[in-house]
């Protein structure tokens, strides 16, 4: 659901697959062909969230920020299920694991890979093109070809489920 605040209102591109129980709230911008997963909530309550084309976010995640931080997801970025992001830039082509923590200040490099239930502490910036692990998160080594696969695939899975579940009924 679409709930406005303080006379901002969501703004989701045509395309973007929105599943049910998801709860977007305020000043909030979606890509196309984007998809934000069953009950995750984006709360754009105290500034802007963007988030870019042929994104997902998964189900169950939390995106929300204060004023100070802006929280931006870039084009074709995956966020698995269970993820909180508070107030942090995710470059372009990232995929963040399940049940990270990514908190505020913290840019996330270019098809960068955080591993699952890693912590990125506040004003981390992570290299592009790395994997990170752990809790605190640490880059344990740069991305292969194997890796670059993996993430663009995720991102095209998602794309292509997002607008097929765009013509489901639910009964």
């Amino acid at each position: 659901m679409l709930y406005p605040f303080q006379g901002k209102t969501p703004t989701v591109h045509e395309t973007a697959f929105i599943a049910p129980g998801v709860h977007i709230i305020g000043d909030v911008t979606i890509g196309e062909q984007s998809s934000i997963w069953f009950n995750t909530v984006i709360r754009g309550d105290e500034a802007p969230i963007q988030i870019g084309n042929r994104c997902n976010v998964q189900d169950n995640s939390t995106l929300h920020l204060y004023e100070e931080y802006p929280l931006i997801l870039e084009d074709e970025v995956s966020i698995g299920h269970n993820v909180i992001l508070h107030g942090c830039t995710i470059r372009k082509g990232a995929l963040i694991g399940m049940g990270a923590t990514i908190l505020d200040g913290v840019e996330i490099g270019e098809s960068a890979f955080i591993g699952a239930n890693t912590l990125i502490p506040p004003g981390k910036k992570i290299p592009p093109r790395t994997m990170v692990m752990g809790s605190p998160g640490k880059v344990i080594r740069e991305l292969n070809d194997d890796d670059f696969d993996i993430i663009k695939l995720t991102i095209e899975t998602y794309r292509l489920k997002g607008q097929e579940f765009k013509n489901i009924t639910p009964l």
